[in-house]
């Protein structure tokens, strides 16, 4: 089973650019889709009839939003995490499968002058609970933009930005606690150096020269990584100023 995830930015845009193309190139059984800024009527379902779409649009118009465009139909689908405070914009879509649940997140920013790391630091709390309470049912894919670069080597230029919204100590102890939870970053479990990016700044020419920040991942439970078979950044796909980031599992 293969399993992306993308911040798109815009899915309108990106449609009219590079979706349809790249959705038949990698051929993913499950698409996560992340800012999608629009709600099912705002766009026709001109992606394959295999793939069935499921939302969560922000209350606020343009703003937000996650979406799951999946080959097999979930048990269930849920939106947001059950607390009003965090579920008035969209940010997460739970489905439900056989052998695990896969949560698909837009995790706020913090936001320059860091104004709102007080809320992220309430919503990393409340996720990580929502998460715990899944996988004690059984286990968790997840996946998205979570607004954070975890580690030194998650962008390229870390000294710098040690107190920028995105690399704050707080926010990647947000991380830090996940795993410690028993959570694998599935990326690093196939490549440990640097240089490896999901987001540049659309400015500078910074993603031309792979000026960028990781921000984008695919963790799983512990139990599930025996099933891990690959984890990849597409780079080289265009259409937002993320890329798509995904898994092969067994």
């Amino acid at each position: 089973m293969k399993l992306i995830s993308w911040n798109v930015n815009g899915l309108r845009a990106v449609l009219k650019k590079t979706l349809l193309t790249y959705l038949e190139e990698e051929g993913p059984d499950i698409l996560c889709l992340q800012e999608t800024k629009c709600t099912a009527g705002d766009v026709a379902p001109v992606w394959p009839s295999c793939y069935e779409a499921f939302w969560n649009s922000a209350e606020k118009k343009g703003y937000s939003g996650t979406a799951i465009l999946t080959r097999h139909r979930p048990l269930r689908v849920t939106p947001g995490i059950g607390i009003v405070r965090h579920d008035q914009e969209g940010r997460v879509l739970t489905a439900e499968f056989d052998g695990f649940f896969l949560v698909n997140v837009y995790t706020p920013n913090s936001q320059r002058e860091l104004t709102r790391l007080p809320y992220r630091m309430e919503w990393d709390r409340d996720f990580r609970a929502y998460l715990s309470g899944l996988e004690a049912r059984k286990p968790v894919v997840f996946c998205g933009d979570l607004n954070v670069a975890h580690a030194e080597i998650d962008l390229a230029n870390p000294k710098a930005n040690v107190r920028n919204h995105g690399f704050t100590a707080e926010e990647r102890l947000g991380l830090d606690a996940l795993i410690a939870d028993g959570f694998v970053d599935t990326f690093r479990e196939f490549e440990k150096g640097p240089g490896h990016y999901s987001w540049w700044s659309p400015m500078g020419g910074a993603r031309s020269r792979n000026v960028g920040w990781r921000l984008d991942y695919v963790l799983v439970s512990a139990r599930m990584r025996t099933r891990l078979r690959s984890a990849f950044i597409r780079s080289a796909v265009l259409g937002s100023d993320h890329c798509p980031v995904g898994i092969e599992l067994e």
